[in-house]
């Protein structure tokens, strides 16, 4: 994802304004749904400060904390107040983080170093580091194998650890392409996107092997990837298009418009959402599934430009993407309207 990784300069009207700057805009199909009609609003807005550029970003639930992405270090806020907590450093071009909810333990991946962080959850000291593939991009822990996958943007494989057994030389696993953001389905399988080849890869998580290439078209360059684990459903946000997959044999369900420059899709089982977060015009797109398995595009809501990763709080069921407002580095956060 290094190469949306920006810089833009925000003005704020209200609650939020767009950000100048960003990806180029590129032409797309607009959904037909405004923002005053849907479920979602901005709530508010964390100011952290700073500058540079970021990627993905995690929320530990039970701990209220979260963790963003940010140059070469990990800014770690309180999930409710946005407040800062500390920071993990040395993480030289840091995208993504992953922690491990029974291991005490979490990682980064840091882009510019081919390696993975481990570090401590409760100090955010790093305790050693983990060679990996080439720029490692998203990083998650599967808790059906219960390892860590790092997908490597430009040696196209993935980096497979497991954290209870770090003196241990991690496998590597081929996938080929430019592998950008994975999802695990909790029950022993691992999808990922491949940018250059417009497909997504489903990966047999405890054994360690490749099962399927799903071809995503009409959708291209694929980047941000979310899952609703109870529907099977795959969503694949790709150049101002969503894609629905079915998580057990790759077809095609669906297709929905999104905004340019997507980079990041959520999805929130309580809400029944899948969101995207489109940075190159600084909206989200939130598409609903109808009762008869059709999917629509029920709201457009702006952000800010440049706003294009995005994750969910599975607790609060708020919504959280990056962004430079006025020049500084921030959190907006949605949710629900009351």
């Amino acid at each position: 994802m290094e190469r949306r990784i920006i810089m833009v300069v925000a003005v704020v009207l209200g609650v939020v304004a767009a950000c100048a700057g960003g990806q180029p805009a590129q032409p797309a199909l607009r959904p037909v749904a405004s923002a005053d009609a849907g479920p979602l609003q901005v709530l508010k807005t964390f100011r952290v400060g700073g500058t540079g550029g970021w990627d993905y970003l995690t929320v530990d639930p039970e701990a209220r904390r979260l963790y963003v992405s940010h140059a070469t270090r990990v800014m770690v806020l309180d999930a409710d107040k946005g407040t800062p907590i500390g920071e993990i450093t040395d993480t030289q071009g840091v995208h993504g983080i992953a922690l491990v909810p029974d291991g005490n333990v979490g990682f980064t991946s840091n882009g510019r170093e081919n390696a993975l962080s481990v570090f401590d959850p409760k100090t955010l000291k790093t305790l050693r580091k983990v060679k990996s593939g080439q720029n490692p991009d998203s990083i998650l822990y599967d808790p059906a194998s219960k390892k860590v996958f790092a997908f490597n943007g430009r040696s196209g494989d993935v980096t497979i650890v497991d954290p209870k057994a770090l003196d241990k030389d991690p496998v590597t696993l081929p996938v080929g392409g430019k592998l950008e953001a994975g999802v695990s389905d909790g029950a022993g399988r691992v999808y990922v996107n491949v940018e250059d080849k417009n497909e997504v890869v489903a990966i047999d998580s405890k054994e360690g092997k490749v099962l399927a290439h799903w071809p995503l078209a009409p959708g291209e360059r694929p980047t941000g990837l979310a899952i609703d684990r109870q529907h099977r459903r795959l969503f694949s946000g790709c150049s101002s298009l969503m894609v629905i997959l079915d998580a057990d044999q790759g077809k095609v369900l669906a297709t929905v418009p999104t905004g340019p420059g997507v980079d990041g899709v959520t999805f929130d089982s309580l809400l029944g959402l899948a969101v995207s977060a489109n940075g190159g015009d600084g909206t989200v797109t939130v598409v609903k599934e109808e009762p008869a398995g059709t999917f629509k595009a029920i709201q457009t809501l702006k952000t800010a430009r440049g706003a294009r990763t995005i994750t969910s709080d599975p607790k609060s069921h708020q919504i959280y993407l990056p962004c430079n407002i006025d020049n500084e580095f921030s959190v907006l956060v949605v949710g629900a309207k009351s």
